[in-house]
């Protein structure tokens, strides 16, 4: 599948700029990531899973797993979007009388699991996904992870467990990405064919553009892909996605300080970017 090169509509500019302003806000944090899997969590939380903003642990609703928690900027600018807590908490990003960390913490409103730590948001899904079959529950389970988080074995024990378990309630998003943090993952530990792989652990596979709204929402009707198989959707993204000088630029994948005038640098970009 090609690179991602879906246009940005004005709903994925203004969620990209309140990333933007809550980095800002805290000085720091994992820019690319947010950037490439925002798609994903935007068509997941307006399109997709069952909740109840009100009522986070609403027993009927599906649950939500980011495995790359390091992404957290994007999924904390979606949940706040959708009323899981107060947009005031963007704000308070990484400061000590905030809400939201550097890494997504069951405290938070609408957040099922504390990651971050990379390769066990897979297994946690699945023990939720059997959870479900145990209670009867129509529950679905979605978890995003990482090309480069898939360096772990964890990763692959995972991918197992739930093809002997048949858990079709289950689905995996890999953000592909094709960065992680010292390189390309080409280069680090090459994943590639991906595709081949997650079938040959007996999951039904399908491939999107991971920044294409219409291309997400038609592979997430599609689900499950295969009767009593889980599923997994290689999103295909761009780190950084949005702003030119941030795509594909490793210097953006973490900031530990950013200033000011970067901050604006940023917001004017989203304002042009195509």
């Amino acid at each position: 599948m090609p690179t991602a090169s879906a246009v940005l509509d004005q709903r994925a500019r203004d969620l990209r700029k309140t990333i933007v302003r809550a980095m800002g806000a805290g000085g720091r944090g994992h820019f690319g990531s947010a950037f490439s899997i925002l798609e994903i969590l935007r068509v997941l939380y307006d399109d997709v899973l069952r909740f109840d903003a009100t009522q986070p642990k609403w027993p009927g609703r599906d649950r939500f797993i980011l495995s790359k928690g390091h992404g957290c900027l994007a999924l904390y600018a979606v949940l706040a979007d959708k009323g899981f807590f107060p947009a005031e908490e963007l704000f308070k990003f990484c400061q000590k009388d905030g809400l939201l960390g550097g890494h997504p913490e069951i405290r938070i409103p609408g957040v099922e699991a504390s990651t971050g730590s990379l390769g066990h948001g897979l297994s946690i899904g699945i023990g939720f996904a059997l959870n479900a079959r145990l209670d009867r529950a129509p529950s679905r389970t979605f978890v995003v992870i990482g090309d480069g988080e898939s360096n772990e074995g964890a990763i692959w024990e995972a991918a197992l467990c739930a093809c002997k378990h048949r858990l079709e309630s289950l689905t995996a998003i890999v953000d592909s990405n094709k960065q992680q943090s010292y390189g390309p993952t080409a280069e680090v530990l090459n994943l590639e064919p991906l595709r081949d792989k997650w079938e040959s652990f007996g999951w039904a596979v399908a491939e999107v553009d991971g920044h294409d709204v219409d291309a997400l929402r038609g592979v997430f009707a599609r689900l499950p892909l295969a009767p009593g198989r889980p599923s997994v959707i290689i999103a295909h993204t761009v780190k950084g996605k949005g702003i030119a000088f941030t795509e594909h630029n490793m210097h953006w994948h973490h900031k530990a300080k950013i200033a000011a005038g970067e901050i604006e640098s940023l917001l004017a970009a989203l304002e042009t970017a195509p």
